[in-house]
């Protein structure tokens, strides 16, 4: 009558002994030298301590206690031989000051080739706001580097970190699957240039929740190869909005589709919800897009499709977008236009967009219905939809 009690002790013992939390391994970034004095180059350190929990044939922890670490360029390397790393950070992470040092580098915190990494908390500070002077004084400057990059991995999480004055983009996202980014916190001046909050590209299976981006470009920016993305709370302002694009930058180009952005706010933002696209043939694609559940705050064009993206007027004068956009929904959208044209549907004469839906839409100007444009541009409206609906 002992063997059931005996064989559910032993079957216990050998579930806990094989759980994450149980085996997991700790790695202290001041075990390798790190330094919390803000002054101290941890970036060795911190290399270090990644390299041991890569190499772990357990789960890994890193750990940054309090305090800040003075970190220059780190490569977070896989492939790993676990696939369970949590990088917890309580302490602040920054950048040179010199924005030269990390200035073409494109990137500060780059990871590659990895599965299974969590980043948990903790702040970066991008130190930007000298290489953000040199481009607004129209001086020849470096491009910036992005804060925080993963690429080419997969099962990745970035919880409750905050991401302050990036050189260039914030958070990007590269060629990854399942990727679960929620309570993250963007600032950066409103008038920073190309600081993007997080950029998604070529990856699919990409959540972003309950997230306060305010920047000087897009809150979000979604590039070509982007599908299965899920969008949900995120307050966006001051900045460019939620973009898809720009896309068709290359005539042979992957598309995007099933991108779902809802409960979100917009505060003096410069656009809305944005679809951008150059103005010259591609053979890429936008669609199965639903913008659902937006609230406008003085936002200069809260729906925009603009297909004759062409900046500096190079390369596309004349030229029409081949990119095709079609089933595009968008549902209980309300609030204040900036400016009179709230909702601006300016699509390719070739490829017109098509399967657009207003369901539910109102915008005002100065308290009163705003105008709505349509060019090339076909679909239905139903419910209220204030501005009138040009389709």
């Amino acid at each position: 009558m002992a063997v059931l009690p005996l064989l559910i002790t032993l079957l216990s013992i050998i579930f806990f002994s094989s759980s994450p939390l149980a085996k997991a391994a700790q790695y202290s970034v001041l075990s390798y030298g790190a330094m919390p004095d803000g002054k101290t180059d941890s970036t060795k350190a911190f290399a270090a301590a990644w390299s041991q929990a890569c190499a772990s044939t357990q789960p890994a922890t890193i750990s940054v206690p309090k305090g800040s670490f003075a970190l220059g360029q780190v490569r977070f390397q896989g492939p790993c031989k676990n696939n369970a790393i949590l990088v917890r950070i309580d302490g602040t992470l920054v950048a040179p000051s010199d924005y030269g040092v990390l200035g073409r580098a494109q990137n500060w915190l780059i990871f590659e080739h990895v599965n299974g990494v969590t980043i948990s908390g903790g702040t970066l500070d991008g130190q930007g706001a000298g290489l953000w002077s040199c481009k607004n004084s129209g001086k020849d400057c470096p491009s910036g580097a992005t804060s925080l990059e993963f690429s080419n991995s997969n099962n990745i999480a970035i919880t409750g970190l905050a991401s302050l004055n990036s050189q260039m983009f914030h958070i990007v996202i590269n060629a990854c699957q399942d990727v679960n980014v929620q309570g993250v916190r963007v600032s950066a001046a409103g008038d920073s240039p190309n600081t993007d909050g997080i950029h998604v590209q070529s990856s699919t299976g990409v959540t972003i929740l309950n997230s306060r981006i305010g920047t000087g470009d897009d809150c979000v920016s979604i590039g070509p190869g982007t599908s299965n993305l899920w969008i949900e709370n995120v307050a966006c302002g001051p900045g460019h909005g939620i973009s898809i694009g720009s896309l068709g930058k290359d005539s042979q180009e992957a598309g995007v589709q099933n991108v779902t952005v809802k409960t979100t706010t917009f505060t003096g933002t410069e656009n809305g919800v944005r679809i951008k696209t150059w103005g010259r043939p591609s053979n890429g694609f936008a669609r199965n897009i639903l913008f659902q559940h937006a609230v406008m705050t003085n936002v200069q064009n809260p729906i925009v499709i603009d297909q004759n993206y062409c900046p500096g007027e190079k390369g596309c004068p004349g030229q029409v977008s081949g990119v095709k956009i079609s089933d595009v929904t968008y549902q209980d959208i309300h609030g204040s236009s900036a400016t009179e044209l709230a909702v601006k549907f300016d699509c390719s004469k070739t490829n017109p967009c098509s399967g657009i839906t207003l369901e539910d839409v109102k915008l005002t100007y100065n308290n009163q219905p705003a105008e709505a444009s349509c060019s090339n541009a076909g679909g239905v409206a139903s419910g209220v939809v204030q501005p009138t609906s040009c389709l």
